[in-house]
């Protein structure tokens, strides 16, 4: 049961940051949730909360959920619904963190709760890359290797502390450091500079192409259903046949 709830809420695109958000407990008591036997084992209130979030009563319907475009536009609308999660003022609670944690934490939130009071447009986007940012370090380990990288061109820690992957680290830093000397040293030519950035912007949308199209084939497959059924939208009374007609298309694909 928990394999199939992994699977349908990575199909989604719901990220363990945002499911702990959600479900208003940490990160790693999501991993430790997700571990667990079956969703009985959850606590009610969390139990609750995630069926909500898949649109059923019970845990026995995990096993029968389809993952449409209507499935995915419900996940993602409730997953993203600030109203849901934010966190009352006054109601940040620190219990489960160690002392020296719950101090780098709390002197997190003082630097962004500092940089957001300018209320202008700048500051809103730095928080709002460095949300961005902490997500993937979930997935992407560069990302942890810049963190140590921009620790070290700082002077808060050592340039030959290694807390990650020592290997990938160093050679990470390595290159990272000779492409920003050119950076800074202004030894790339414009020309050259053009036609490398022109390769990211492409690699870059091949990547959102790539998360984008299991919604958009499932957007195609609801509208050529409608279509074959003389519909002009989905409504709760032909959603049912509408999903046989779209579980029907599919299957001429394969």
């Amino acid at each position: 049961m928990m394999e199939k709830i992994n699977d349908i809420l990575s199909e989604a695109g719901v990220s363990k940051v945002k499911l702990a958000k959600y479900l208003g407990v940490s990160r790693q008591m999501v991993y430790n949730y997700l571990e667990m036997d079956t969703i009985n084992d959850w606590p009610l209130e969390k139990r609750m909360k995630l069926l909500n979030l898949l649109s059923i009563k019970s845990s026995d319907e995990i096993k029968d959920l389809k993952i449409d475009n209507d499935f995915i536009r419900h996940v993602n609308n409730l997953i993203n619904d600030e109203s849901s999660t934010l966190v009352e003022k006054g109601n940040l609670y620190f219990d489960g963190i160690k002392a020296n944690d719950q101090k780098v934490l709390n002197d997190i939130i003082y630097l962004l709760k500092d940089r957001l009071s300018a209320n202008d447009e700048e500051s809103s986007n730095i928080c709002r890359y460095l949300y961005y940012f902490l997500e993937t370090l979930e997935t992407t380990p560069e990302t942890k290797y810049l963190l140590a990288y921009t620790a070290k061109t700082t002077g808060f820690i050592s340039a030959d502390e290694y807390v990650f992957d020592a290997d990938n680290q160093f050679a990470f830093e390595s290159i990272f450091y000779s492409a920003l000397l050119m950076y800074t040293n202004g030894s790339a030519s414009r020309d050259k500079l053009i036609e490398v950035h022109k390769k990211f912007e492409q690699a870059m949308e091949i990547k959102h192409e790539e998360k984008l199209s299991r919604t958009q084939e499932l957007y195609t497959t609801q509208a050529q259903a409608l279509k074959e059924l003389g519909y002009t939208e989905l409504t709760k009374d032909n959603a049912d046949e509408v999903l046989e007609k779209m579980a029907e298309i599919e299957s001429r694909r394969i």
